[in-house]
């Protein structure tokens, strides 16, 4: 009986340990993919993107910036950025939360595939990713109002360097 215990304690530790660790450490590598997967041709700057979002509310679009940010919980969401000052930060998400991003791609060149919609977001999600990305509770009480915001659906991702 005491075998058959231990085995179990065994196999559950082991399953538990890759359970764990399937989203970590191999990001370091360029070229990964995520989701339906994404490639270079095509794709165009997160600088032009943001210019072509001013005359319309959603795009279909291949981008290409760096990663700010990612959800600390299980990768859920990630913020996009440009080193052009004035750019605003894109949350993206990824089409039926069907993949997650590792926590360790900050800094690094993505390409998404997906959809780009300017949105307004709830307080309630607001305050939910404030939380998701280790905000304190003063800085989350302090969110009162929706917000009007650049986001994107990804449905493939590339992870360039």
């Amino acid at each position: 009986m005491a075998l058959l215990k231990n085995s179990f304690y065994l196999i559950f530790s082991a399953l538990f340990l890759v359970a764990c660790s399937s989203n970590k450490s191999v990001s370091n590598q360029s070229g990964q993919q995520f989701g339906a997967g994404a490639t270079e041709k095509g794709a165009i700057s997160y600088e032009s993107l943001v210019e072509k979002m001013g005359k319309t509310n959603e795009l279909p679009a291949k981008v290409t910036g760096k990663i700010s940010e990612v959800c600390k919980v299980k990768g859920c969401w990630m913020t996009m950025v440009s080193d052009k000052p004035g750019t605003p930060e894109m949350r993206v998400t990824f089409k039926n939360y069907a993949f997650f991003m590792p926590m360790d791609i900050v800094g690094k060149t993505v390409v998404l595939d997906g959809v780009a919609a300017v949105e307004t977001i709830p307080v309630a999600d607001l305050r939910h990713y404030a939380e998701d990305a280790g905000k304190s509770k003063e800085e989350i009480a302090k969110i009162t109002e929706p917000k009007r915001e650049l986001t994107f659906e990804a449905a493939g991702v590339l992870i360039k360097n």
